[in-house]
């Protein structure tokens, strides 16, 4: 499945063995399926599923935004609620657009002094049910990505789990550009929920920006982040975008 460009294996029947090993050897992109992560749905007892998520690198993570919109759309109502390690989540589904409601962020921190390569930068976090460096930058395009996402993703500042990096360039109005360096992919992927869920909060808290942000990602899609703002405590936040199933079949391991 694809959410706005970030794809994934979706596995409704629990495979037995190594799930981290097996994770590795799925999302590899040329000896297995090739994907950012592996999603694992199992029935729940307090929600309509619950969803594990395995990094392409093996690693479980506690919530993917993109991942589970795509986990709404394969569950196939058009409400559900779905568990995560970091909580439980609503999705609305209407035809490919899907809509989840993140849990509540956390850990806001404005304005922190990096050296990074060299140079003093000023970095944002925020935790969007996964960590999130969030850096402003002019010329997006232009930046080494990967050599500075690893050095931030990796910087004692966030240690010990380390933290997601997004890039982000303001447009103008209420539209931004966001890059992001995923923890767990080790890599730029073309999207991020999460990320473009921090990118718009940290935005929102720098510019006044109310209610409504669009996001344009490194995949040509745009993710609106829906959020109520009350001197900087947010609630009630929603993620909304694309989503679709691109093939079914058999992998033999």
């Amino acid at each position: 499945m694809v959410g706005s460009g970030n794809d994934f294996i979706v596995i409704s029947s629990k495979p037995s063995g190594n799930l981290p090993g097996l994770a590795k050897i799925l999302c590899d992109r040329k000896y297995g399926i090739g994907a950012d992560g592996v999603l694992l749905l199992e029935k729940s007892k307090k929600a309509d599923i619950n969803m594990r998520i395995f990094n392409a690198d093996g690693s479980e993570a506690q919530m993917c935004g993109n991942g589970a919109r795509c986990a709404a759309l394969f569950y196939g109502k058009a409400k559900s609620r779905i568990s995560t390690a970091a909580g439980t989540i609503n999705a609305l589904v209407s035809g490919s657009k899907v809509k989840i409601q993140l849990t509540e962020p956390k850990n806001i921190k404005l304005d922190i002094p990096l050296m990074v390569s060299g140079r003093k930068i000023k970095v944002n976090f925020i935790n969007t049910g996964v960590p999130h460096a969030v850096v402003f930058v002019d010329g997006i395009d232009g930046i080494d990505l990967t050599q500075i996402g690893r050095v931030i993703r990796n910087h004692r500042e966030f240690s010990p789990a380390g933290t997601n990096v997004d890039f982000v360039e303001v447009k103008g109005g209420n539209l931004i550009r966001v890059r992001t360096y995923e923890r767990g992919v080790e890599d730029e992927t073309l999207a991020c929920g999460t990320g473009s869920t921090a990118s718009a909060l940290i935005f929102v808290l720098k510019s006044g920006a109310d209610k409504l942000v669009r996001v344009a990602t490194q995949s040509k899609e745009l993710l609106n982040i829906y959020f109520q703002n009350d001197n900087g405590k947010f609630s009630n936040v929603w993620l909304e975008g694309s989503a679709r199933i691109v093939y079914k079949g058999e992998y033999h391991v």
